[in-house]
């Protein structure tokens, strides 16, 4: 019996596993060569971490928990650092991470709440602000193979580790080693205090994951995929409740534009009070998308009432759109609904994370942006410029569907 999976089915997935596998066959394609495996001799190394943390999200509650790390003369702090990513290109970026190693650990997620001196060691790795020496000692030498997925930036090879050594004292910021003590914050509220003093979104998903903010006796060790979510999803609800709903609401129909690794970036900020949506499309023989001849499109939205439930169509993709959108207005004391329109397109091979949708959006939202007086002028403007027809878009958006009605009852008073 042959087992057929629908295209529409693996554009929502981006390997969740929704269809019952084991493994996705699509990821599975995407499997590189490391080099770091190579240039091993035994299973032991001195090396560095940039610093890079990562924690597993199969086999929930007992996570693999593996610092990041790479021998010497290839580890760098651009490594793990993805806000000083955006430009370079995605073999550049994949060389980055594939002389990382993963040299894990299996814990309970609950050890985060009274860690073992290991699990310490590793949570001072995750709030280092700067590389770290290390001295490795592995179970087995690790498998040559790289992998790629739609959350995390691509992952070189692991094993399981014996020993790790800290060769030098990680060094940690100030604030980041103050409220990793205050075991009385809560991880949401530390998560915006570390934001506002300057940690870049990435390391706080890292301090986050490794479980060392929060009240001491709900501290766990969260997977990587979904503390990446939980930060951008945190930050920006602050971000809109306590900046943006306080902001003037902007006086015409903006649009902004970044086309980087073949995701074409169109958003469409609107004078009304704030509200979202993204819209995506992964366009045919794209990596999801590949036996398709359709123009599958998914979309989430929110209203300025908030959002109801999960993005389950965009998921994390979401809330990094948003969490850009939400510093940009922030940032220019304004109010505004948007909408992220976004064309995957056949060049981006494999799936490097939902950080370049942040990082896309954000450099957007650094160019000037095209004005119009309506709506309608906005969309015919936008529609010379999508590759999927415009039409597509407005079936499937909420937002445009509400703002077009609001437009004619307007006209009436």
């Amino acid at each position: 019996m042959v087992f057929v999976i629908s295209p529409e089915l693996c554009i929502k997935c981006k390997g969740k596993l929704l269809c019952g596998l084991d493994k996705c066959p699509i990821l599975e394609k995407q499997f590189k060569q490391s080099t770091i495996v190579s240039s091993m001799k035994d299973n032991n190394f001195v090396g560095a971490t940039p610093p890079g943390f990562f924690v597993s999200w199969q086999s929930y509650p007992k996570v693999a928990v593996a610092p990041l790390s790479a021998l010497p003369n290839e580890v760098s702090e651009l490594s793990d650092l993805p806000e000083k990513w955006y430009g370079l290109s995605q073999e550049k970026i994949i060389s980055f991470r594939e002389s990382l190693l993963r040299s894990y650990k299996k814990m309970p997620v609950s050890l985060a709440s009274n860690p073992t001196y290991e699990l310490v060691d590793f949570q001072e790795l995750a709030m280092a602000s700067s590389t770290v020496e290390l001295e490795v000692n592995l179970a087995r030498k690790p498998q040559a193979d790289f992998s790629f997925d739609s959350f995390t930036a691509p992952m070189g090879p692991s094993a399981e580790l014996n020993k790790l050594s800290i060769i030098e004292n990680p060094k940690i910021p100030q604030k980041v080693d103050y409220l990793h003590n205050d075991v009385s914050a809560k991880s949401n509220i530390a998560l915006i205090e570390l934001y506002k003093d300057g940690v870049p979104v990435s390391a706080l998903s890292k301090i986050l994951s490794a479980g060392a903010l929060g009240v001491k006796k709900n501290r766990k060790l969260v997977p990587t995929r979904w503390s990446i979510t939980a930060v951008d999803s945190n930050l920006s609800k602050y971000l809109i409740n306590e900046k943006v709903s306080q902001g003037k609401i902007i006086d015409s129909f903006k649009l902004f534009n970044s086309n980087y690794l073949d995701n074409n970036f169109w958003v469409l900020l609107m004078p009304y009070p704030w509200s979202f949506e993204q819209v995506e499309t992964w366009l045919p023989g794209g990596i999801w998308n590949k036996e398709s001849t359709e123009f599958n499109v998914l979309a989430d939205h929110e209203l300025n009432t908030g959002l109801k439930g999960y993005p389950e169509e965009t998921e994390g993709a979401y809330f990094a759109a948003r969490l850009a959108v939400a510093e940009y207005l922030s940032e220019n004391k304004s109010n505004a609904a948007s909408i992220v329109f976004r064309e995957i397109g056949t060049n981006y091979a494999v799936p490097l994370g939902v950080w370049q949708i942040r990082e896309n959006v954000r450099a957007a939202l650094k160019q000037k942006p095209l004005e119009f007086s309506t709506l309608d002028l906005s969309l015919d403007f936008l529609s010379k410029k999508l590759i999927v027809p415009i039409q597509h878009y407005k079936n499937k958006s909420i937002l445009l569907k509400h703002f077009k009605q609001q437009t004619r009852l307007n006209q009436w008073f």
